[in-house]
């Protein structure tokens, strides 16, 4: 049997990603709002801003961080004031951008749900996996993301 080529194992290395991500991600919604009432594109909104030194960052930097496209994020974080979760508040030093600052009843909706959704992922991803599996999952998808934020020489 031939072996397989670098491109084929990368198309299946991929394609086991995107299909672990699409399987896990509704199910993690789903239990997450269930337990919480938040759902996962907020609680990933909190993750961020909790995350952050002073529980605030700028739309553009929480655009960046937050797993949402960007044209979702300025909906979800809206989504968020109304619920008292968020509060934007006008950047004085550019007028053009904004804050979003996580709440005190934001952190603590953050903080009730982040066990439930660390046991769902123990649950539902890395149960049938090994510590040593894990970190190297974990190792070369950082690898992987590092890599692919940083021009090659070939392409600029």
């Amino acid at each position: 049997m031939a072996s397989r080529s670098r491109r084929q194992l990368a198309a299946d290395a991929w394609g086991a990603l995107l299909q672990t991500h699409a399987a896990l991600v509704p199910e993690l919604d789903r239990s997450l709002r269930s337990h919480s009432g938040l759902p996962l594109a907020w609680y990933d909104v909190l993750l961020e801003l909790s995350a952050a030194d002073d529980g605030r960052l700028r739309m553009s930097e929480l655009a960046q961080r937050a797993v949402l496209s960007r044209t979702r994020i300025s909906r979800v974080v809206d989504e968020l004031v109304r619920a008292g979760l968020v509060a934007k508040e006008p950047n004085p030093v550019d007028a053009r951008s904004s804050f979003a600052v996580i709440t005190t009843e934001g952190r603590q909706r953050f903080e009730a749900s982040a066990p439930h959704y660390v046991g769902q992922i123990e649950k539902r991803f890395a149960s049938g996996l090994t510590d040593d599996e894990l970190r190297t999952i974990a190792r070369a998808l950082r690898r992987a993301q590092t890599h692919s934020i940083t021009p090659s020489p070939n392409n600029g």
